[in-house]
């Protein structure tokens, strides 16, 4: 049986890889807003947020309905909202896990962080049945205030606690096929996600973070051009090229904004970067992970800012300068404000404010969501701006779908069809411990070019992020060398090009509910044509 599912989803990755590579690139061209490069699509402004550790089944597994209990905040979807592959009533109530799905309620959100590293989340997939996340992904070694209880991997919220992000499903677009490129945690995720390349890594001594030159894993090991960062332990600097340089030679403006950024002190000559916020529990987290392995700009010398300058002024922000393109949060508002904003930007919350279980959770998350969001939309860039939403990994939360396996690998760290083996072809470029796709997860885009209440269905992964910005501001060019981003679907099922409803959509940050009326969807539909 699990020959002839390994069978079946090969063949089903090939059949898909076919249909990506047919992927028509956007037709229309914008002109660019004070002499910037000319786009492809009327989105001459993209905002990136990269939350943490959340699979698709974990927040909208029950999209769009919610138990709506006595006190909590409300979903209620709009006629016509459409329904998602999510958590069947068979999943629901005879999972083939050991445990079934159990509803987490709002005063549950701060839990305990699941095991996400990368041969564990292929255990968990056990050759496509998706039935063993509690033998290899369930963590409960954790203490309060931190939510731990048997089957916690299983559980998901719905509309009652995510809210923010299902009124922003409601109102714009969500794909429900879209996945991590690579099994493992943060540091690939967010490799993937700028340049869709995990290998060419090379370590200042041995660790298990790095396998065949491929950056497999997180802990033990932080980024070469980092201060903020422990002074034992590996040190990974990344070769090749990633999107940074691809944007620069371009003379196209791009920025990676983090919260923390900015150093408290300098001690010897280096950034110290100790700046906390206390989470929903109370508990002090500091803002800009300690790790030293969040930003991924940081791993490549072109384009890393070790020291942790400010931009010479604000007029710096966006391009060439001594900040390097590596910004602290309030640097972006501070472009916003004087009329600056990047062409590409990315932003990382605060790491009480990212969603990563233990350190964060969805309701600190939310207020980062729609502040942020709030904010953009009340700006003069709304109308030619796309605001995307997506995650490093999955946590290794379950999650029912079993993912296209667009890439194999064949090293001891894999374990999907074998020991040693995620399937038996040749990898691409040869570079071993890329297995991938990886675990499903959330994919929202804000837009007035937005499609409106709809979900899309069509294959993509966090390289489809880095391919819309290629397509978009560079003509398609792409970063060579294996990267997954010459396999990447497109995002053009979450837009309509042709249409624009620039109404924002304005939420209570702590309720995650409208704090105005809105047109609804059926009314913007029917507006736009």
């Amino acid at each position: 049986m699990r020959r002839a599912l390994m069978a079946t989803f090969a063949a089903s990755a090939v059949a898909a890889a076919g249909l990506v590579a047919l992927g028509a690139a956007p037709s229309s061209t914008a002109a660019s807003e004070r002499g910037q490069t000319l786009t492809a699509t009327p989105i001459r402004h993209v905002v990136v947020i990269y939350d943490e550790n959340i699979s698709f089944d974990h927040y909208f597994g029950t999209y769009p309905h919610a138990v709506n209990p006595p006190g909590e905040p409300a979903f209620n979807p709009a006629p016509g909202t459409p329904s998602v592959n999510g958590l069947t009533p068979a999943l629901l109530a005879d999972n083939p896990n050991s445990a079934n799905p159990q509803r987490l309620d709002r005063n549950e959100a701060l839990t305990c962080d699941q095991d996400h590293d990368y041969t564990a989340e292929q255990n968990a997939f056990d050759h496509g049945l998706m039935d063993k996340f509690v033998e290899n992904t369930q963590n409960l070694n954790c203490t309060p205030p931190s939510v731990s209880k048997p089957g916690l991997v299983m559980d998901y919220y719905d509309g009652n606690t995510v809210t923010a992000l299902w009124n922003y499903a409601q109102r714009f677009a969500m794909s429900d096929n879209s996945y991590s490129t690579t099994f493992g945690p943060t540091t690939p995720g967010h490799l993937n996600l700028i340049s869709g390349q995990t290998h060419g890594a090379t370590a200042s001594e041995p660790t298990p973070a790095v396998a065949n030159g491929t950056v497999i894993s997180t802990g033990g090991e932080s980024a070469q051009y980092e201060d903020c960062a422990p002074s034992t332990g590996a040190k990974v600097a990344m070769s090749g090229q990633n999107i940074g340089n691809l944007l620069t030679a371009k003379s196209v403006t791009w920025g990676w904004f983090s919260g923390g950024f900015r150093p408290t002190a300098y001690l010897d000559g280096k950034a110290v970067c100790d700046s906390t916020h206390d989470n929903i529990a109370g508990v002090p987290q500091t803002d800009y992970y300690s790790g030293g392995w969040v930003d991924p700009f940081q791993y490549y010398q072109s384009t890393a800012n070790p020291h942790h300058l400010a931009p010479a002024s604000t007029a710096e922000i966006g391009h060439a300068g001594r900040a390097n393109h590596q910004y602290d949060l309030t640097d972006f508002w501070r472009a916003i404000d004087a009329g600056q904003m990047p062409a590409v930007s990315y932003l990382k919350p605060a790491v009480y404010q990212n969603g990563h279980a233990n350190n964060s959770d969805p309701l600190d998350e939310q207020h980062f969501l729609v502040n942020t969001i709030n904010r953009i939309e009340s700006s003069r860039y709304w109308r030619s701006t796309a605001i995307i939403i997506a995650y490093d990994d999955s946590d290794g939360w379950y999650d029912h779908q079993m993912s296209p396996i667009i890439n194999d690998s064949q090293s001891p760290q894999d374990a999907l069809s074998g020991d040693g083996l995620c399937g038996a072809r040749t990898p691409a470029a040869g570079y071993q411990d890329r297995c991938g796709y990886g675990p499903r997860q959330p994919l929202l885009i804000l837009s007035p070019y937005s499609r409106v209440n709809a979900i899309d269905h069509n294959l993509t992964d966090q390289t489809s992020i880095l391919r819309f910005v290629e397509d978009n501001w560079l003509g398609g060019q792409r970063i060579g060398d294996g990267s997954f981003d010459a396999l990447a679907g497109s995002l053009d099922g979450l837009f309509d090009f042709t249409h624009s409803h620039p109404q924002p959509l304005y939420l209570n940050p702590t309720t995650g509910e409208p704090t105005q009326p809105a047109p609804s969807p059926r009314a913007l539909r029917g507006r736009n044509g």
